[in-house]
């Protein structure tokens, strides 16, 4: 393979772990407070859910810095469930990333982004152009519809142009992000508008246990999800053993110190009455705190911090099908690296083409709903998968090894169990849905391997090459040493 059809180590770990950071910290953080409040009741359970939320964050970095200094190439979980349990499962996951993890997420933060911007310089939205079909609402065309499909087009335009380039313009919108967040911090936390008197309620350990807790749980891991970005960039990262596992670490500590003290400023401002609710909590502690002028200003840079989640997403997924494809299991084209600039540009504007069509029906909300439960299904899988590849190659491994083992992987498996059962028990219907997805995803696998993955004349109508097909067993590359089974 050339050097030119190849991804470019490019991506220090400053660049790393800024890109971790710009996954994590989305919308979640500045509106999903105040509803957690209202189910778990007391300011208290409140920060002890953000508390519990950074744990599972943590335990999950710890357990893929092994798996990306082991695997350290593009893909990210794809990779790692297709050395554990071989490329079914894999593409599963790559599937449900296409969809859920990282194209319904764009659309929508680019929308928030919108709208956003739109109140900060006191624009007024032109009424919606709603398209229907049989009385069903298809496409909608509106100000903030065109907004978002252009910071997608112009922030993917940037990602294909060059990985470094894109990099940069990454670490600037995380820092201009950060900031703003240790500012509004900072000054919420030295100024006379709140009340230490907000931080009420008894708490036990048994709130662990309540119901209302764990499905706040689901929304605090919403916010969380993305600490496992660097995996998706393996190819791309310099010294990858290395810094992959520290991307992730730092990253994720950072993050959940960011959460907990964003927290504390809310809880400050806001007695929780006011609280409650409320989906616009980072304006209203800001206004409480700094006076009402000040909604304007945090709308407007609110709006600029959302770039940097919308940018870091559009670099870290097309990484997943590109890997896909370069695997037989996806079009082609989705596996070619522009020549002169090592970007995967096809798989950059299939990713932006999925999100635009999302923003333009406004489908993404009804498939943000199950992404709490595909994502943790996934991500417990792939920590099996570490505990699987453990068992079948005992050696040594990479120089890091999962701080805490078993310990570590054993926590976060149990967290997400609690956290599906939870979400089958209190949300059936996103549930099926995920179902659907994954079944969907079954029937394309069984697509790319019978119809195209082979030559034609080959006789993929054996039942016994078809069962072959689907357990790929001897494709599982847990042991460099043993020859893979050719089933041509």
């Amino acid at each position: 393979m050339s050097a030119a059809s190849q991804l470019k180590r490019e991506i220090g770990l400053f660049s790393a772990i800024a890109i971790v950071v710009a996954n994590m910290v989305g919308t979640g953080i500045f509106t999903t407070s105040g509803f957690i409040l209202e189910e778990v009741g007391s300011s208290s359970a409140l920060l002890l859910g953000w508390l519990v939320g950074g744990a599972f964050a943590l335990c999950g970095a710890l357990c893929y810095g092994e798996l990306g200094a082991r695997y350290p190439q593009a893909g990210g979980e794809y990779v790692y469930l297709r050395e554990a349990f071989g490329k079914p499962l894999a593409f599963l996951s790559g599937w449900i990333s296409l969809i859920v993890d990282f194209s319904a997420p764009i659309a929508a933060a680019a929308t928030a982004f919108s709208i956003y911007l739109l109140k900060a310089v006191g624009a007024t939205a032109d009424t919606d152009r709603v398209v229907t079909l049989f009385g069903v609402p298809i496409i909608t065309l509106s100000l903030p519809v065109m907004l978002a499909i252009a910071v997608v087009v112009l922030l993917s335009i940037l990602h294909v142009n060059s990985v470094r380039i894109g990099s940069r313009v990454q670490n600037l919108l995380t820092i201009f992000k950060i900031a703003l967040i240790a500012g509004f911090i900072g000054a919420g936390i030295y100024s006379s508008g709140g009340s230490t008197d907000h931080f009420s309620g008894s708490l036990s350990l048994g709130v662990l246990l309540d119901g209302k807790f764990v499905v706040a749980l689901i929304f605090i891991s919403f916010a969380y999800s993305g600490w496992n970005a660097a995996a998706y960039l393996g190819g791309e990262i310099k010294h990858p053993s290395r810094n992959i596992p520290l991307a992730m670490l730092a990253g994720t500590l950072i993050v959940t110190a960011l959460y907990l003290l964003l927290n504390l400023v809310y809880v400050y401002a806001l007695p929780p009455e006011e609280m409650r609710g409320v989906m616009e909590v980072a304006a209203a502690a800001g206004a409480r705190l700094f006076g009402p002028g000040i909604g304007r200003w945090l709308n407007g840079a609110i709006s600029l911090g959302l770039l940097s989640v919308i940018s870091a997403m559009i670099l870290a997924g097309p990484r997943v099908y590109y890997a896909m494809s370069r695997d037989g299991i996806f079009f082609p084209l989705f596996g070619k690296v522009d020549a002169t600039r090592h970007t995967p540009a096809h798989a950059i504007g299939l990713q932006a083409a999925i999100a635009i069509a999302m923003i333009v029906s406004a489908s993404y909300d009804k498939l943000l709903v199950y992404i709490g439960f595909t994502l943790s299904l996934f991500a417990m899988l792939t920590v099996i998968g570490l505990m699987r590849v453990r068992l079948k190659d005992p050696g040594e491994g990479p120089a890091y090894r999962t701080w805490g083992y078993p310990l570590t992987p054993l926590i976060f498996i149990l967290g997400n169990l609690w956290i599906i059962y939870f979400s089958i028990r209190s949300r059936p219907a996103p549930v099926v849905w995920g179902i659907v997805t994954i079944a969907a995803g079954m029937a394309m696998y069984v697509y790319f391997y019978r119809y195209r993955s082979y030559p034609q004349g080959k006789n993929t109508n054996n039942p016994q090459v078809v069962r072959a097909l689907l357990s790929d067993r001897g494709e599982v590359g847990l042991n460099p040493s043993k020859p893979k089974e050719d089933l041509s």
